[in-house]
């Protein structure tokens, strides 16, 4: 069996490299450095302002850095477009739910399987044989999904008329719609009470283990990064602050105070 960690056993499947950003002469990130090896769930912690966000929407391609790069199984993300990533094998979920609320949840996961389909406005109108076909396997693998997330039961609902925690699910189902190999999650924790928290966990841990999907978590909840990350990144004002397993990063002294001030809880 191979072993987990990287060395001469290949290269990360993701590895940011050397990130700043500067906002108008703000220093939002400042040289930051990290890899994720596949199949990890990697939570990436810091205080407001740290640059958690940031460094997420530079991974999604909201944003350019000013310096650095960030690769993919060796290729630089930096040459896609924000529309491009789902192709490159990036899927992301949002702070405050981007659906489209007007829809059925099986209209969404839909538009997120289309992300990732070759057909085109010609082969589609004129209902080519391969397109009929990749239709057939897109619904199919939509269908999968749903019942994966045990969303069946809402698939012709509309979205907006669902509870928060619900339309939480369907917008990660739409992200694994567009079969992605990293799956970026942005506060899924949000919203959530102690007992959707919880679930929410498991189900993590679970799309990892199930479906091989390595999992970059960006979250304030610290139980919930704590009890399902291997691995954690903690910045402050923009750079990095610790690394290590979440043990490791929890009982750093720098961690400590930048969350606490320098008083011990």
């Amino acid at each position: 069996m191979m072993q987990a960690h990287s060395g001469q056993h290949g290269s990360p499947l993701l590895a940011v490299r050397d990130v700043s950003v500067v906002f108008g002469g703000i220093v939002a990130l400042n040289g930051i450095s990290f890899d994720m090896k596949k199949g990890q769930i990697l939570g990436l912690i810091g205080p407001n302002g740290a640059g958690k966000t940031t460094l997420f929407n530079c991974l999604s391609r909201l944003y350019q850095p000013s310096k650095g790069d960030i690769l993919l199984e060796g290729d630089s993300i930096l040459t896609r477009p924000a529309h491009r990533i789902a192709e490159f094998g990036i899927g992301r979920t949002f702070q405050n739910v981007a659906l489209f609320p007007n829809l059925t949840v099986l209209d969404n996961v839909r538009v997120g399987a289309h992300s990732r389909t070759n057909s085109d406005i010609v082969s589609d109108s004129l209902r080519l044989p391969w397109v009929r076909n990749g239709e057939k396997a897109m619904n199919k693998r939509v269908d999968d999904i749903l019942g994966y997330l045990e969303l069946r039961d809402f698939a012709h609902t509309v979205v907006s008329g669902l509870p928060f925690g619900t339309q939480k699910r369907v917008e990660l189902a739409r992200a694994l719609a567009t079969e992605p190999k990293i799956l970026l999650l942005d506060e899924p924790a949000g919203g959530l009470n102690h007992e959707e928290v919880y679930i929410l966990g498991d189900l993590i841990r679970k799309i990892r283990d199930d479906r091989g999907i390595t999992v970059l978590l960006v979250e304030h909840h610290m139980g919930l990064v704590m009890s399902i990350a291997d691995h954690v990144v903690a910045l402050n004002f923009g750079r990095k602050l610790a690394e290590g397993t979440p043990t490791e990063v929890q009982n750093d002294p720098d961690v400590i105070k930048a969350y606490l001030g320098s008083k011990d809880q």
